[in-house]
């Protein structure tokens, strides 16, 4: 393929129609600009479980076995916290908190209760009102107050629940309590598991946090989902004001370094600026929403951006070095660079493309964003910053632009050089030996890190319990909002008892009229796994299975009913099931039936109760087996079911994503190299340092407890998009020296020159991204740790790995066969031929 007629066009457009290029780029910016009002947001774990068919079935179950016209509901926690919330100041308090909250009709509250309400009950069973109830408390005295105590919590199995650990019966006395507000609210808030990014109750529960805080009933906190919503929305934003200055401050100042010129630098801001605006202008239109994950998408761009800038700059720097003009210095660094910069955007683009492969939708928005601003990116300086960059020169010849060093980084008779040599110096001395280490350590950084976590919780969306010091000193508007959730989170596990089971759902589908429907639902809770509650050698469960009996004890004529039905006397009905249904739909078990089976006798349920600690995979795996055990279609689901899903899917698309980026990029560079230099070889070197890269990032992320979560599954993918880049740079560079030069030459050209422009990107990358670290929201400082760290690899594996790595290949390649030649003893091929040689 004659691709350098291409090339060749490309050049001339940049060298000698700069000023058009430079204007339909800006024009571009302008239309992309349009689609930045259209960019909305999506937070929060929701995003994550749409389409799963645990989250699918969750969702049925929501639809089908809610009554069919009751309104939704939510709740407020009130947790309050005092010497003793069982006093009568505190019983008042929070009783009071209640009345006010009730009196206020824009809460839309439709029920209070409470451990004080249930104290006051005691006092005057009489007072159902929570009105009659503070009448009840302020008329009694702090003895019969404690005695109602005792009474409640002898009597009552909730009220011990509502109180933290330490509460003492004897002394009637307790540190912390809950009460519990459910409010009528718009349609939706109780469907789905995951936490949506905004939520009905957020403005509910703020006015009712205000509704108390007002009154003065002090040591009473609100507490929601509402509230948590509220969070997930803000921790994002408060992130980005909080590292965007300092990642802008840190980019200016190793950008100085690297540009050591004004104009060059302010050309090289400039276009960082329109790969943003083109990425996002580009999700505007296309109505991508902004997400958690997307925020991984500003500085990819950036490293790449970056790292394309400095290198463009610093190559067209070399050649006006030689005295060459303008024209013929940016044609020979576009010829060269534009090559380099197709090979680092292919494979880049095929890194982050492999997150398409994944089922979760925010990973594969990231893919494909991703993807199309890399290629933006790529665009936009590969022509648009050379063309501007040739007009910016012209008008220095004709005005006094100031102009500083115009020196590249990495000169020969620099200080910079003689580190930047070190890899080929051990590349000269034992490239053997020096390989073999390298292996050993990717080998073992690669096993070591097979033990990193999988997480996907709401915690990893919410900031820690405390902010730095140095956070909160911060002056407005960087000073973050004021957050509590994880606080409170933290002190309900810490204070109350959590230990209690929870529940995992069997969805079942199928003719539920036919004779051994209840049957097989009834010997499925037979032998129950271990992470399920035995009751009487049977797993604990509730079904409609559970209705018809319990309606049995209380019903002698439906109970002689299902007797006629039952051939095996089992309490199971197994003849007539519609009859039994019909019975118990019109009877007053209606409502109670209908929570498990639906009224065409198609869907049903089964409840089962798990143990408290077990963990979410077994819980899961448990579900399912059960959940298989149905002749009929059965789906294992409940939160703790989808949460686990979107966990397992978060590790199988990272292993996954990795896989296909991996043997995607090797296939690409293998035959770009081919094409382009007719050395499909090179294009195997230039992912050795890819793949150890990759390797030591994994060993490093479970050295530091970090977990493939929402946001870090990508990494491995970011990993060889970045790590291809850097190594690309270099492998290239060496292609074209090594046409030129002899072996030694061309690797010394190759790492003063291109390595100068890596050292340049990697410091700015690094520290610009690192600060990512800072972040409120604990997945982003987990990512811009961890992106840093891959950058900070990938320039280390390409300047030290790659050298020793060409030398074996020269010596494979292009020396002889023997193991002689290989080892080092063969002669390597000549130095190129100067003029005036014969």
């Amino acid at each position: 393929m004659d691709y350098q007629r291409y090339i060749d066009w490309a050049d001339d457009r940049i060298v000698h129609d700069s000023r058009k290029v430079v204007l339909l780029f800006l024009v571009v910016t302008v239309v992309f600009s349009a689609g930045l009002g259209g960019v909305s947001t999506n937070s929060g774990t929701s995003q994550f479980t749409t389409g799963l068919p645990a989250e699918e079935a969750l969702q049925e179950v929501n639809d089908k076995f809610s009554p069919t016209f009751s309104p939704d509901t939510g709740s407020t926690q009130l947790i309050q916290q005092e010497t003793n919330v069982l006093s009568k100041p505190a019983l008042l308090r929070m009783l009071r908190s209640q009345h006010r909250l009730e009196q206020r009709g824009t809460l839309r509250v439709t029920s209070t209760s409470s451990a004080a309400s249930i104290v006051a009950k005691q006092l005057d069973p009489e007072a159902t009102t929570t009105e009659q109830q503070v009448y009840a408390v302020e008329a009694a005295t702090p003895s019969e107050i404690d005695a109602a105590v005792r009474r409640a919590a002898e009597q009552n199995p909730r009220f011990k629940s509502l109180l933290s650990k330490d509460f003492n019966r004897k002394a009637a006395s307790a540190s912390a309590t809950i009460g519990v507000v459910t409010h009528e609210v718009p349609a939706g808030i109780s469907s789905g598991s995951g936490q949506g990014g905004s939520s009905p109750l957020t403005s509910i529960q703020k006015q009712a946090g205000f509704t108390v805080s007002s009154a003065d009933h002090g040591g009473i906190t609100l507490f929601g989902s509402g509230i948590v919503a509220d969070e997930f929305s803000n921790v994002v934003g408060d992130s980005l004001i909080l590292t965007v200055p300092a990642a802008v401050l840190f980019i200016l100042f190793f950008l100085t370094i690297a540009y050591r010129d004004l104009a060059d630098m302010a050309l090289g801001l400039l276009a960082l600026f329109m790969a943003v605006v083109w990425t996002f202008g580009f999700m505007g239109l296309a109505g991508i929403p902004f997400s958690q994950m997307l925020i991984a998408v500003p500085p990819l761009l950036l490293a790449v951006g970056i790292d394309f800038g400095i290198h463009a700059v610093n190559r067209y720097r070399e050649e006006r070095e030689t005295g060459a003009s303008i024209q013929k210095s940016m044609r020979i660094t576009t010829d060269q660079l534009l090559v380099a910069f197709f090979i680092v955007t292919g494979t880049t683009v095929i890194g982050f493309a492999a997150n398409l492969t994944s089922a979760l939708p925010p990973i594969q928005d990231f893919g494909y964003v991703a993807s199309v601003g890399i290629t933006f990116t790529f665009l936009i300086f590969g022509v648009f910053l050379p063309a501007a960059k040739v007009e910016l020169d012209r008008l220095r010849q004709r005005y006094p632009i100031p102009t500083f060093s115009e020196t590249p980084l990495g000169a020969e008779d620099s200080a910079l050089s003689d580190v930047l040599r070190g890899g080929v110096v051990i590349a000269n001395r034992a490239p053997i030996i020096f390989l073999v280490l390298i292996l050993v350590s990717t080998v073992g950084a690669s096993y070591y890190a097979t033990g990193v976590s999988t997480s996907f919780s709401q915690e990893d969306f919410l900031p820690p319990e405390e902010n730095p010091d140095f956070v909160e000193a911060l002056p407005e508007p960087f000073a973050p909002s004021e957050y509590t959730v994880t606080e409170v989170t933290n002190f309900l596990d810490e204070r109350f008892d959590t230990t209690q089971s929870s529940q995992a759902t069997v969805y079942v589908e199928g003719p539920m009229r036919n004779d051994a429907a209840l049957e097989q639902m009834y010997r499925a809770g037979n032998n129950p796994p271990d992470s399920f509650v035995r009751e009487d050698g049977r797993a604990d469960s509730t079904s409609i299975v559970t209705v018809i009996r319990d309606r049995a004890d209380e019903d002698p004529e439906f109970r002689r009913m299902v007797e006629r039905n039952d051939r095996n006397d089992n309490g199971i009905p197994d003849d007539n099931l519609e009859q039994i249904y019909e019975y118990l739909l019109d009877s007053s078990a209606r409502g109670q039936a209908l929570e498990y089976i639906t009224e065409d006798y198609r869907s049903a349920r089964v409840v089962y109760t798990v143990e408290a600690d077990a963990t979410d995979a077994e819980v899961t795996t448990d579900t399912r087996n059960v959940a298989d055990d149905f002749r009929y279609d059965a789906t294992a689901t409940g939160s703790v079911v989808v949460f686990q899903a979107v966990s397992d899917l978060i590790l199988e698309s990272a292993i996954q994503s990795l896989a296909i980026a991996l043997i995607g990029a090797s296939v690409f560079l293998i035959l770009i190299y081919n094409m382009l230099e007719g050395r499909p070889s090179l294009g195997l070197v230039n992912i050795i340092p890819v793949v150890v890269t990759v390797a030591w990032l994994g060993g490093t992320m479970r050295v530091l407890s970090i977990p493939f979560n929402a946001l870090t599954a990508t990494m491995l993918a970011i990993t060889i998009g970045l790590g291809v880049d850097y190594s690309v740079h270099v492998t290239h560079r060496f292609a074209d020296e090594f046409d030129e030069n002899d072996l030694e030459t061309a690797l010394d050209r190759t790492v003063r020159g291109t390595g100068g422009a890596l050292f340049g990107s990697m410091l700015t990358t690094t520290f610009g991204i690192g600060v990512l670290g800072l972040a409120v929201f604990p997945a982003i400082g987990q990512f811009g740790i961890l992106t840093a760290l891959s950058i900070g690899y990938a320039f280390l594996a390409s300047l030290l790995v790659i050298p020793s790595a060409l030398v074996v290949w020269d010596r494979v390649f292009n020396a002889d066969w023997s193991v002689r030649g290989i080892l080092g003893f063969g002669r390597s091929r000549p130095p190129a031929p100067v003029d005036g040689d014969d």
